[in-house]
């Protein structure tokens, strides 16, 4: 609820602070006293876009303050979280032009515009002949009647379903694009397969095989040394011993000449004959692995070719994949996994599209649910306020409820409808967008039927009616009056109005006046006292001239 509204500086307004309550609120004055720069000035607390004409003449600088309280589950609450702005019981507004920059601030924390216009409309909505907000933006027109209609919890599952079915067929769709990009490079992959397959790469073959090429291609260098190491230890023409024999024949023999002395020199050579026995038995397996090293040099005469076969063949499959050797046998099995998902994805195409096709049909199904609840709901909105407009001088009046049939790609999450609030005036004319309707009068009666119908419905805002009574009278006046009061009663309520009928229903009752001294001409607001509001509503019935009569029938409307 608005409690307070502060202004400095805004055209004809030096200073000026109006307090309000809840009810319904009447601002009434003549003609150009000042009753638009209000509205004006709120507009700016509300995120209005910056209007510098406003700041008033020989001032620098112009500021709003708009100051509301908040109930507990309040929706603003909300906004302030996400924008991280702190949170309080009250939320305050301020809007500051100086020097061609605007200031916009909300609990003293400087925000965006777009950030106090969103938190704007969900505390204030202005209803007036050319307010392009509120009731007459279309984009609106869906909530308020699934408020209405009370089908909130339709309009969630619809949402949920909506969601559920956006993800399967997004992952249907994703496993088509990943098949179709498999399927077209399929036969280059089971030809990779098929190829590492025959060449079966182990993890280090390529440093092995260098080393066996390496010692293959030096083969007649290491036979050579083999067999010059070979004579030294067994003999045969070296130069190890002048009889000429080798190692092991020395040794063998240093064994006997031992042997032979070990029974005088007792334990004294024990030790020097397990030494030379030692010696015998490595000299046997150095022998032993000369042969065998020789033995595989001659193994295989052709060894060399196949081993550069191989690192050849290994070596092309991994500049073929932009890889090494090393990384082949990861290749290898990554390529056979891919093989073996694209040849298993026909079936997770069956699982994905069955239930692609399950949550579309729970969506569509919700969608049709929910557009017969709408149907059902816009029956009965219509209805009333059809039945709102004759008190309100619009008897030969038209409003319709238009649901139209979205086509399939505009579907979304909150159903299939397009809904759209449409009125005539004119019974010779069919039903048109309600924000076409060209008397501005017209228009706001409609709006406050509207307003009046939706009431138990709508958020916690302050409605504010600018000059909904124009163009009426007498009964119709009246009646316009009942139904301000009537939304008064439920959610705070301001009006500007010329209407005495309306003003009299007012719970507070301001004046706005123009004064001119020989400087300046300036606009002030004075809360009304009861007799104050008689003397007001006399001049409205009877123009300055007040008589005994304006006043006795402004005593009546105030009794009434």
């Amino acid at each position: 609820m608005l409690t307070l509204l502060a202004v400095r500086n805004v055209v004809l307004i030096k200073a000026l602070e109006l307090e309000f309550q809840g009810g319904l609120t009447v601002l009434t004055g003549e003609t150009g006293a000042g009753k638009s720069i209000l509205l004006d000035a709120l507009g700016l607390a509300l995120g209005a876009r910056a209007n510098f004409a406003l700041i008033g003449t020989d001032d620098t600088s112009a500021e709003v303050t708009a100051i509301f309280n908040l109930a507990e589950n309040h929706p603003v609450r909300d906004c302030l979280k996400n924008a991280g702005i702190p949170d309080q019981n009250e939320i305050i507004l301020r809007r500051r032009l100086r020097d061609g920059k605007s200031a916009a601030l909300i609990n003293d924390t400087p925000v965006s515009l777009n950030i106090m216009r969103e938190c704007g409309d969900l505390l204030v909505e202005i209803q007036g002949q050319f307010e392009g907000r509120g009731l007459l933006d279309v984009a609106t027109h869906r909530t308020l009647l699934d408020r209405f209609g009370g089908h909130g919890d339709l309009v969630e599952t619809c949402a949920g379903n909506w969601q559920a079915w956006q993800h399967a067929n997004t992952a249907y769709q994703d496993a088509v694009t990943a098949r179709e990009a498999a399927e077209s490079n399929a036969e280059w992959l089971r030809d990779a397969v098929a190829q590492l397959d025959l060449l079966a790469p182990e993890s280090g073959e390529e440093n092995r095989l260098v080393a066996e090429r390496q010692k293959l291609s030096n083969s007649t260098r290491i036979a050579e040394a083999l067999g010059e190491t070979q004579t030294h230890i067994n003999g045969g023409g070296g130069d190890g011993g002048k009889d000429g024999g080798g190692a092991v024949d020395a040794v063998a023999h240093g064994l006997k000449i031992i042997a032979r002395i070990q029974e005088y020199a007792g334990d004294g050579v024990d030790e020097l004959l397990a030494a030379l026995t030692r010696a015998e038995v490595e000299l046997g397996e150095v022998e032993r692995a000369i042969t065998a090293a020789m033995d595989d040099l001659n193994a295989d005469p052709n060894r060399l070719n196949v081993v550069d076969d191989r690192l050849h063949e290994l070596r092309t499959q991994a500049r073929k994949h932009q890889t090494t050797p090393d990384a082949l046998p990861a290749l290898h099995d990554d390529l056979r996994q891919q093989l073996a998902s694209l040849e298993d994805q026909a079936g997770d195409l069956t699982r994905l599209a069955a239930a692609r096709d399950e949550t579309k049909a729970q969506y569509d199904a919700t969608c049709a649910a929910l557009s017969q609840a709408r149907r059902d709901a816009a029956s009965r909105l219509d209805g009333a306020i059809m039945g709102e407009l004759p008190a309100l001088k619009l008897e030969q009046a038209r409003f319709k409820t238009t649901i139209t049939p979205l086509p399939p790609e505009q579907h979304g999450q909150f159903g299939s409808d397009s809904i759209r609030f449409e009125a005539s005036t004119n019974p010779d004319l069919p039903p048109a967008p309600i924000d076409q309707i060209a008397s501005g009068g017209e228009l706001a009666r409609f709006l406050l039927a509207l307003k009046v119908v939706l009431s138990d419905s709508a958020p916690p805002v302050s409605l504010i009616f600018d000059e909904v009574d124009a163009g009426i009278g007498g009964a119709v006046a009246a009646s316009v009056g009942a139904r301000l009061a009537q939304l008064g009663a439920k959610t705070q309520a301001i009006v500007i109005t010329h209407s005495p009928q309306v003003a009299a229903r007012g719970t507070q009752h301001y004046r706005i006046t123009k004064a001119t001294d020989q400087s300046a001409t300036i606009s002030t607001t004075t809360i009304l006292s009861h007799d104050e509001r008689i003397d007001e509503l006399s001049r409205m019935l009877a123009g300055k001239s007040i008589t005994i009569e304006a006043r006795a029938a402004a005593q009546r409307l105030l009794e009434e």
